[in-house]
């Protein structure tokens, strides 16, 4: 016997919903589960705190181009308050603390202190041990042999893990830029009570 539309119609319904509303939802969860983290753009070194970065910084663009790194980048933003000035993406490419710390000698507007630097603070490095690898038993210390400021920020602690030390750390974002891992399993956020915010969401 043939069957009719209404027979048609009920099997359509089981099927949807037993295997094609099941498979959506996994990939949805999927995709929610990889989601790369939203980055935070920094500040570059000597950067005042960031209401008065605003209102003082002249987006002539002079720390962008004295940046040996070319690290220091316009930022582009629908927002007027804050478009054009300079930021740095970790992502991309990462501050390198240069020794004549170029960018804060040439700002002209004081946006940009002079610091030395040890008293360079864009932000602290966190590491999210679930992700990083020497936690599944890899021998990875890219982030310690290639931070610019050493031992003194970052090394490996006495059973093996990374150890950031927020006295040392200066926020520059190398070690985001040189981990291997997908998504990071190092990035640079800000230092919770201090007033030098280092960027834009």
């Amino acid at each position: 016997m043939a069957e009719g539309p209404h027979d048609r119609r009920s099997f359509f319904r089981e099927v949807l919903k037993r295997y094609v509303v099941p498979a959506a939802e996994y990939v949805e969860d999927r995709l929610e589960t990889v989601q790369p983290r939203p980055r935070r753009m920094l500040r570059p070194p000597g950067a005042i705190p960031e209401g008065d970065f605003l209102s003082t910084c002249h987006r002539c663009g002079a720390c962008i181009e004295a940046c040996p790194a070319h690290a220091i980048r316009p930022l582009k933003t629908e927002d007027v308050g804050r478009a054009d000035t300079p930021v740095v993406d970790a992502e991309q490419q990462p501050c390198v603390v240069c020794d004549e710390l170029a960018c804060m000698q040439v700002c002209p507007s004081g946006a940009l202190e002079k610091l030395t630097r040890d008293q360079i603070r864009m932000g602290l490095a966190k590491v999210d041990p679930e992700i990083c690898v020497r936690s599944k038993g890899e021998d990875c210390s890219v982030c310690v042999d290639l931070c610019p400021i050493g031992k003194k920020a970052i090394e490996l602690n006495e059973i093996g893990q990374v150890t950031v030390w927020a006295r040392g750390c200066v926020g520059c974002g190398v070690c985001q830029y040189e981990c291997p891992t997908s998504p990071k399993a190092i990035t640079v956020e800000w230092i919770q009570g201090e007033n030098r915010p280092p960027g834009v969401a």
